[in-house]
């Protein structure tokens, strides 16, 4: 098992936090000033940070690397201060099924900035959003099946990777 250094984790962790950044951006600038801007935005932005809680609390727990220095994002040594080890066996399901959860961090930001732009051009949300869907649909999963998934020992039952050996 490959361990991965703290510089490795905080590198792999870089999309999913620019994701979040930029898609917070994309809501602030986006749309007037108001409740519903600065609360859209500030609920992004804890559904973000609250995501990748749930996937540490639901998911990890099932993962060969619960636990070890052999997490690539680092999440498995986060997750074995919350919850017990589960079935590595189990690992498959858990993630179809928890993985949903997130999935409208890459949507709402990019459904936004597309509405923001058909309502009222604005070259910094065109950019913002051009921006974030490079980061969240081509770099982001790059890095994962790159960086995080091509050493995992689950690729072969893993629903993202099933199929994508690299």
């Amino acid at each position: 098992m490959k361990k991965y250094s703290k510089t490795e984790v905080l590198i792999a962790n870089i999309p999913y936090a620019v994701m979040i950044l930029i898609g917070t951006i994309i809501i602030l600038a986006g749309f007037p000033f108001s409740f519903w801007q600065l609360g859209g935005a500030a609920f992004y932005t804890v559904y973000g940070i609250l995501g990748s809680f749930w996937i540490m609390i639901f998911v990890c727990p099932y993962c060969a690397y619960y636990n070890t220095d052999g997490c690539p994002c680092g999440y498995g040594i986060i997750s074995a201060r919350f919850v017990k080890k589960g079935e590595k066996n189990c690992f498959s399901e858990k993630f179809q099924r928890h993985i949903p959860v997130i999935v409208m961090l890459w949507i709402i930001p990019a459904a936004a900035g597309i509405y923001s732009l058909i309502s009222a051009w604005s070259w910094s949300v065109f950019i913002f959003t051009a921006a974030f869907v490079i980061n969240s649909y081509i770099v982001l999963p790059l890095v994962s099946r790159k960086h995080s998934c091509s050493d995992c020992p689950q690729k072969d039952e893993c629903p993202w990777m099933r199929k994508k050996h690299i």
